[in-house]
């Protein structure tokens, strides 16, 4: 664990010393935002929902962020208990507020791949746009110094396995419920 520890460290303090710059400060604590409670990610599985050509993805989008935020937040997250970098070695200035939960999986990482990959899966113009939101906010947190690249890594990786899974749950067992149920709902509002 020293041997990981040492080299996320190494890559963090390389991000620091040739990074940072005026725009970069401005901008990615901006961009982080849009991960923060997967607020973003979640209004964007609530408008596929929404609309018809878009259902079926707002559907894998919003099943791929309740098993990431059961997986990551809920169950790694404490289990791991792993320290950010920041309260390990804090910076003489951060660009946001200091997190007080813990570092294990970036769940920033974790929701932005779970909901960005449905989206490339069943709208790949718009997936494209989404997976690479999601990948410049994985890397804000490593250019914010709140989480190690470790964490970042798995949480992409966990993010994708989540959303492949996910894809494969609708399109194998939930689409064709949803779409029988919504039909006798429909004939039943008729009625």
């Amino acid at each position: 664990m020293d041997f990981i520890q040492n080299l996320d460290f190494s890559i963090l303090d390389w991000i620091q010393s040739h990074l940072r710059c005026g725009v970069l400060d401005w901008l990615l604590p901006k961009l982080t935002v849009l991960g923060n409670a997967g607020v973003f990610w979640i209004a964007a599985a609530l408008v596929c929902l929404a609309l018809r050509r878009f259902r079926k993805c707002g559907v894998t989008m919003a099943n791929a962020l309740i098993i990431g935020l059961l997986v990551g937040n809920i169950t790694l997250k404490l289990l791991v208990a792993r320290d950010r970098p920041c309260w390990i070695s804090p910076l003489d200035t951060m660009l946001i507020a200091t997190p007080k939960d813990y570092s294990f999986p970036s769940c920033h990482t974790l929701s932005g791949f779970a909901a960005a990959v449905p989206i490339l899966r069943y709208h790949r113009k718009w997936g494209i746009a989404a997976v690479t939101l999601a990948a410049v906010i994985a890397l804000s947190r490593l250019y914010l110094y709140v989480h190690f690249p470790s964490d970042v890594l798995v949480g992409c990786i966990l993010g994708i396995a989540i959303a492949l899974f996910s894809c494969r749950l609708t399109d194998r067992y939930l689409w064709k419920r949803l779409r029988k149920f919504g039909r006798r709902f429909r004939k039943a509002a008729k009625a």
